[in-house]
């Protein structure tokens, strides 16, 4: 039973002969991305930051790969030019810097960096091919917000400008794509478990207030995201673009 049939013993989707591209799907949120569209039929290539597949821990090799560090504009554009055509593009590559000071400029920038402007980047250098699809409901790019694109999270204010960025850059791609059948969403992910949150996980007084705000009274899973990330880019989707859906548990509609 694949991860996906498991997640979602009531949802199959067939992605049959799609061309999807993950960044950062080595791991993480990402790789949850990655294997719903692979257990799906379609042929996906991830990216990471490592020299080959090979060099993580745990088993990549029903994936093409292909390095891609998120501060490289040159490697952004290598990757765009690594595939033949592509139906999907998911952005999910990322990261905050809290460790270094994002109030620092330089440290600010590069979340900026990492997080919006190449997103926006590998997009703009995938829109052509991604206007030849014939992928049913139409290409699409989706990109991965955050609750920080709505609330404040003092340590981290790079990211979180970065991140209510990817907001804003969803709406404008959407319309400005439309007339090329490419559909721009993004899903907003609430507390979901990965490497970027594992602190979280073994600091109860972090949780605790978490758990109180959620009213589903847990922190989520990749294979959360994935499904609405593989529901918004289905042609059950088809008339939805320039959206960002937050799956966040009930996270966002607490005042």
């Amino acid at each position: 039973m694949s991860t996906s049939d498991a997640a979602w013993p009531n949802v199959a989707y067939d992605y049959r002969g799609a061309q999807v591209l993950v960044t950062g799907g080595s791991h993480g949120i990402g790789r949850g991305i990655a294997a719903a569209y692979r257990a799906a039929g379609a042929d996906v290539v991830i990216t990471g930051t490592r020299p080959s597949a090979g060099d993580y821990e745990h088993d990549l090799s029903g994936y093409r790969y292909l390095q891609l560090e998120l501060t490289d504009n040159d490697q952004i554009q290598a990757v765009a030019d690594a595939l033949p055509e592509l139906d999907i593009l998911i952005n999910n590559a990322g990261g905050n810097f809290a460790a270094q000071n994002e109030y620092d400029p330089a440290i600010f920038e590069k979340s900026v960096q990492v997080n919006l402007l190449s997103a926006y980047r590998l997009a703009h250098a995938c829109h052509d091919k991604l206007a030849r699809s014939s992928l049913p409901g139409g290409a699409s790019v989706i990109g991965l917000a955050s609750m920080t694109s709505y609330f404040a999270v003092e340590v981290v204010p790079g990211y979180g400008a970065a991140k209510a960025g990817i907001v804003q850059m969803t709406k404008t791609l959407a319309l400005a794509w439309a007339k090329d059948g490419i559909r721009v969403n993004a899903v907003a992910a609430g507390f979901i478990r990965s490497n970027m949150m594992a602190w979280m996980e073994q600091a109860p007084a972090a949780v605790a207030p978490v758990m109180a705000r959620t009213p589903l009274k847990r922190l989520g899973h990749p294979e959360d995201i994935a499904g609405t990330v593989l529901f918004l880019t289905s042609a059950a989707a088809r008339f939805v673009t320039g959206q960002t859906l937050p799956v966040d548990g009930g996270y966002s509609v607490v005042g």
